[in-house]
C-alpha cells in the first residue's frame, strides 16, 4: 500500500507510517472488542484491503437500511462515500453514531447539485414551462437533495428501481425533473417510451435550460450532472470488442451515457451486474463497464469466466478509495477511546423531509 503522507488531513501521521500487517491487526483486534457494538458496512466499490473487515457489502441504500436493522450497534462506520453517510445517519435512531472514515471520500455526481441550485431551477423551470413538476433524485445525492425532493412531493430512486419510480412520476406529474446524473434518467426514460427529443437538460452553472424544441413537448427535464467514473465508458471501446471479440458480452450500469448503454448488450444496476455474472456459464467472456474495483473482484471471484473491463485504463474512483487502512484503524480506534472522529450528523428538518423522500420510493418498489 503507497500512502502520500503529505496529503492525508487530520490523521495522525503515526497511523501513515505503521505497515500493512500492524494496521490489519490493529482494526481487527478492535472490531474483536467491540463486537455487535460496531457495524462496518463497505460499499462494492471500495478496496479489497477495507471489504475484508466488512460485516455487509452492498449498494449506498441497501447498507444504510442495514444500518438501521443494526439495533445493537452505537456505531456505524460506513466504507464508501459522504452521501451514504448521511442517509444511513438519517434512517438510524438518535443515539446511533455515523463515521466516515475520511471526510475527502465525497461523491462528484453528488456534488454537481446544491440546494441553492435546485431551488432556483424549479422555480425558473416552473415558470417557464408552466406544468406540474415532479422532481425524482438519484439517491447518489447529498442529503440537502434528498430533503428538496421531499419537499416537493418527489422520491428519491436507485439504479435497481428507476424504472418503477420513473413510471410513477411520469404518471403523477406532466413534467419529471431528474436529479443529478442525467444518464441514468435519460436511459431510464426512454426504456419507458419517453423520446430523445421531449427530453431537455438543465445546466445549472448557466441557469440554462438546453433544449431545441418546443417547450410544450418536454416530458422530462434532466440535471446536468453524471458520474466521473461511468463516463469515461465509449462506444469505441465497445466496438472494439466487436471486431476483436464478438464473444465477449457487454455488460454496463445505466450511469453510462445512453449511447454507451445503447450499444451494449446487457446494462442494469450494480446487483443486476453481480447477478448476471454469478449465473453466467463457466467459459463465458465479459467486459463490464462499471467501477474498476468492482471489475476486478468479479474478476477473482469468477475464475471460470474471463472478465476484463470494458476500459482498460480505468482507474478505480478516486473518492471512494479516499478509505484506506490507516484511515480505517484511525477511526476505531478513536470510536473505542470514546472520541469519534468525523461524525456524520444531518439536522432534523433535512432528515424529516429527506427520509420523506425515501419512504416514497420504498412504498413503490
Amino acid at each position: 500500500m503507497n500512502v502520500d503522507l503529505f496529503t492525508h488531513q487530520g490523521i495522525p501521521r503515526t497511523y501513515l507510517e505503521k505497515t500493512d500487517e500492524e494496521l490489519v491487526s490493529l482494526i481487527e483486534s478492535v472490531k474483536s472488542r467491540m463486537g455487535t457494538r460496531l457495524f462496518l458496512p463497505a460499499h462494492h466499490y471500495q478496496k479489497d484491503e477495507v471489504v475484508q473487515f466488512a460485516d455487509a457489502t452492498g449498494d449506498s441504500l441497501q447498507l444504510a437500511q442495514l444500518a438501521k436493522k443494526m439495533t445493537e450497534a452505537e456505531y456505524t462506520v460506513f466504507c464508501g462515500v459522504h452521501f451514504m453517510a448521511e442517509t444511513a445517519d438519517m434512517l438510524t435512531e438518535a443515539s446511533h453514531t455515523v463515521v466516515l472514515p475520511d471526510m475527502r471520500a465525497g461523491c462528484s455526481m453528488a456534488d454537481m447539485a446544491n440546494g441553492f441550485q435546485t431551488e432556483r431551477a424549479y422555480e425558473i423551470l416552473s415558470d417557464r414551462l408552466g406544468q406540474s413538476i415532479l422532481p425524482l433524485t438519484y439517491v447518489n445525492s447529498t442529503a440537502e437533495i434528498k430533503a428538496f425532493v421531499g419537499r416537493h412531493g418527489g422520491a428519491t430512486v436507485t439504479s435497481s428501481n428507476a424504472v418503477q419510480m420513473v413510471e410513477w412520476a411520469l404518471a403523477e406529474r406532466d413534467i419529471l425533473f431528474f436529479l443529478p446524473d442525467q444518464h441514468l434518467g435519460r436511459n431510464t426514460a426512454h426504456a419507458l417510451g419517453v423520446p430523445l427529443e421531449q427530453m431537455a437538460v438543465w445546466d445549472p452553472i448557466a441557469d440554462e435550460l438546453l433544449f431545441d424544441g418546443v417547450d410544450a413537448d418536454i416530458r422530462v427535464v434532466l440535471w446536468k450532472g453524471h458520474c466521473s467514473v461511468h463516463e469515461k465508458f465509449t462506444v469505441g471501446q465497445i466496438d472494439q470488442f466487436r471486431r476483436t471479440e464478438p464473444d465477449r458480452t457487454i455488460l454496463v450500469h445505466p450511469e453510462c451515457s445512453f449511447e454507451v448503454v445503447d450499444a451494449s448488450d446487457l446494462n442494469g444496476s450494480t446487483a443486476y451486474i453481480i447477478d448476471q455474472i454469478k449465473r453466467a456459464q463457466p467459459g463465458t467472456k465479459w467486459a463490464i463497464g462499471t467501477e474498476m474495483n468492482l471489475v476486478q473482484r468479479l474478476a477473482h471471484d469468477y475464475p471460470e469466466l474471463d472478465i476484463v473491463s470494458l476500459n482498460p485504463f480505468m482507474c478505480p474512483c478516486l473518492t471512494m478509495n479516499r478509505i484506506d487502512l490507516p484511515h480505517l484503524a484511525w477511526s476505531l480506534e478513536q470510536i473505542e477511546a470514546g472520541h469519534p472522529v468525523n461524525v456524520i450528523t444531518v439536522d432534523a428538518d433535512t432528515t424529516r423531509y429527506a427520509v420523506l423522500a425515501l419512504e416514497r420510493m420504498l412504498e413503490r418498489s
